[in-house]
């Protein structure tokens, strides 16, 4: 399945921060979205989940139009989506943070990921704000996957977290697109872009100054556009 938008104007109240932007992601490919900060990277992507209202553009998902659908909508239909900040239940544990939202305990769910992030397996019982900010990043990266979405949508997923954790992420990522599953990433780290993700979105005041296959682009032409 596909995700189409068109023409996405978004932001906060009578703001618009997000203006314009259009694109597509693919069944098993992953397009990131990058620049600078505060160019509207993160409104973007809960415009595509369906935590802000978007003041004009079309969605359309596996020839479905979900513009105006709920989040728990879309979340129905196979998408999930991650915040930048607030990501885990801090009062919560460990286990129960990945386990709330679902109605089995098939271990099956998290054996892999476990298996990638032992520290997780290991810290189950451990409440989730007792967590540095990169191994809650893990827990809700981790927590997202388990969803085993089709479309997933992560904002700065690699923020805070270890170098090898962050080549485990980049590793699941694209085990997950070989089965078809397809990402949005908002993301700083062009590394981790680099390793996952097959297009590219460059954003600048809220609007995309650059758009294309990653290769076709290539990372010098990207930083171009990002480095302050």
């Amino acid at each position: 399945m596909s995700l189409t938008f068109t023409n996405i104007v978004c932001g906060y109240g009578d703001t618009l921060v997000v203006r314009g932007v259009s694109g597509q992601v693919q069944a098993g490919r992953a397009l990131a979205i990058v620049g600078r900060n505060g160019v509207g990277k993160s409104t973007l992507l809960k415009g595509l989940a369906g935590l802000l209202p978007l003041a004009q553009g079309q969605l359309i998902w596996g020839g479905r139009d979900i513009t105006g659908s709920a989040l728990h909508t879309r979340v129905a239909l196979g998408m999930a989506y991650t915040p930048q900040d607030n990501v885990v239940f801090a009062e919560l544990s460990v286990a129960e943070n990945l386990w709330l939202h679902l109605d089995d305990r098939d271990a099956d769910r998290y054996t892999e990921l476990f298996g990638q992030f032992p520290l997780l397996a290991r810290r189950q019982n451990q409440r989730s704000g007792s967590l540095s900010g990169g191994e809650r990043k893990l827990l809700a990266f981790t927590r997202t996957l388990g969803l085993r979405p089709k479309l997933a949508l992560l904002d700065e997923p690699t923020e805070g977290v270890q170098p090898e954790n962050i080549d485990r992420m980049a590793h699941l990522i694209r085990q997950r697109k070989s089965t078809g599953a397809s990402f949005i990433i908002v993301e700083q780290n062009l590394e981790f872009v680099s390793a996952c993700a097959d297009d590219v979105i460059v954003l600048d005041h809220g609007e995309q100054v650059l758009q294309g296959a990653l290769d076709d682009l290539g990372r010098e032409r990207i930083e171009q556009h990002i480095v302050v």
